[in-house]
């Protein structure tokens, strides 16, 4: 049975793209850490990347040749100073010479070592295989997929047996939300407290609530960036920022000088339902465009739909409930991760698979989830929630103009705060023990849907908006 942590679902990493940027980037660490662990890291003279799929049409625009260099190059997505991701680019391009892991200089000339290939691999639409040349005239190669929200694997022998580790270790092993929900009445918990439980079977209290007080923090530092950052996105599309003049028109007067300040100035605004409305929808901007603009968010389950689980806790703590505390941030975060965590055991969270409806409509369910136990929802209605978000992203397609991570998915990052808030508040107005949708049904019927989507619409930018709509025309 496959565990996943909260922190495998929400994790921070630099945009555009948590699979076609994040997934990278963590595949060339991997092989670095391959190569030393076979003792030939220090044998390597030249290496060569080929890029399949998805990887390959839209990888351009989502940044995945700088990702993968950055990644070869021994820097962390976490903990990089991304200011420097310009000038360390332009220097390899300039030179011709990259530093593998920081230790060993090799020649790399960037448009001949990194090959887009618009083959599929079989296996996962996202592929990508490493190669070097040994000083000992020998060759090796390895091969990564990445599957979505920044997950990485290798494809599985035919035959192997599954390893056991430490997610085996979970007290309640959930595979599906009726499974979750049965866990909840038998031990009289609520789906937070449950998480919780598992979550302690990996780390301390004090690891938890300091892993998420970080997420929590990037979280608010993208908000706070997006909303304080005017100009153009970078790729082409010439793309205006939005969120800081939208931010601007609803801040007045207000003053602050840092995040934290900056969420009791927003509670001082005026909260009529279109300034509500307006809030929800510049918090989720906000996140999207720094995303865009290789910045640092949390895949919340992708970095594409990084902006609306934020923006709804947000709407939550500045809106809702004016005494929101680190608890309440904390029970979000478990009830998210935990509901992201069952569309990626019965479904997908790659665009890639599944269309934009594994990005988007599993982030509303997410946050959808997280809102209802926020407000008093029962474990039954924070399920019902969640369908009901995900249930009105069914179908949705993946056709990013010009491959960028851009138009229209920084907008429909606001749709899917919105969708969610609203879902939140149907099922606390149901008996959602007598829902006619259960979540695993939607869960199922969302992964039938992707099955049955054309391939022009999984993130190929082959199909919808990303051929009617062209750079020339923007």
């Amino acid at each position: 049975m496959e565990c996943i942590s909260v922190f495998d679902m929400l994790k921070v990493g630099v945009g555009p793209s948590s699979s076609h940027t994040l997934g990278p980037w963590r595949a060339a660490q991997r092989w670095i850490s391959e190569l030393k662990s076979k003792g030939t890291f220090d044998l390597v003279e030249k290496i060569h990347i080929d890029l399949y799929g998805s990887l390959s049409l839209t990888g351009k625009g989502h940044a995945t040749d700088i990702a993968t260099i950055l990644g070869l190059s021994g820097y962390d997505p976490v903990t990089m100073d991304i200011s420097i991701i310009d000038t360390e680019i332009s220097k390899i391009r300039t030179e011709n010479i990259l530093k593998l892991n920081q230790e060993k200089a090799i020649p790399f000339e960037i448009e001949t070592a990194i090959k887009f290939n618009r083959k599929f691999l079989e296996y996962h639409p996202n592929g990508m295989i490493f190669r070097a040349n040994l000083s000992n005239g020998k060759k090796c190669s390895s091969s990564f997929f990445s599957i979505g929200g920044g997950f990485v694997i290798k494809k599985a022998r035919k035959n192997a047996k599954r390893k056991q580790d430490k997610f085996d270790e979970f007290p309640y092993p959930v595979e599906s939300a009726n499974q979750l929900l049965d866990y909840c009445k038998a031990e009289n918990l609520s789906i937070s407290e449950l998480v919780l439980e598992n979550e302690r079977s990996l780390r301390s209290d004090d690891q938890i609530d300091g892993g998420l007080q970080i997420i929590w923090d990037t979280m608010l530092e993208s908000m706070y960036i997006g909303c304080h950052t005017e100009g153009t996105l970078p790729g082409g599309l010439s793309v205006k920022r939005r969120a800081f003049e939208m931010h601007q028109r609803l801040i007045a007067n207000e003053k602050y000088s840092n995040p934290e300040n900056w969420i009791d100035a927003i509670r001082n605004t005026e909260v009529k339902f279109r300034q509500i409305l307006k809030w929800v929808s510049c918090f989720a901007l906000s996140v999207n465009e720094v995303n865009a603009s290789l910045g640092r968010v949390v895949t919340a389950p992708t970095n594409g739909s990084a902006g609306t689980v934020p923006a709804v806790m947000m709407y939550y703590m500045v809106i809702e409930n004016h005494q929101a505390t680190f608890e309440d941030m904390k029970r979000f975060m478990l009830v998210a991760g935990e509901i992201g965590s069952l569309f990626k055991k019965g479904a997908t969270i790659s665009a890639a698979m599944g269309g934009c409806q594994a990005e988007i409509g599993v982030s509303s369910a997410m946050a959808a989830g997280g809102l209802t136990e926020l407000l008093g929802g029962t474990p039954e209605q924070v399920l019902m929630a969640s369908e009901i978000a995900m249930e009105h992203h069914l179908g949705l397609t993946c056709d990013p103009i010009g491959g960028l991570v851009q138009v229209p998915c920084i907008e429909r990052n606001a749709m899917g705060a919105i969708k969610a808030i609203n879902a939140a508040e149907i099922a606390l107005e149901s008996d959602a023990t007598k829902a006619k949708v259960p979540l695993d049904k939607v869960i199922a019927t969302m992964w039938d849907t992707a099955k049955d989507m054309n391939s022009k619409y999984k993130e190929t930018s082959e199909g919808g908006l990303a051929v009617k709509v062209s750079l020339s025309d923007c």
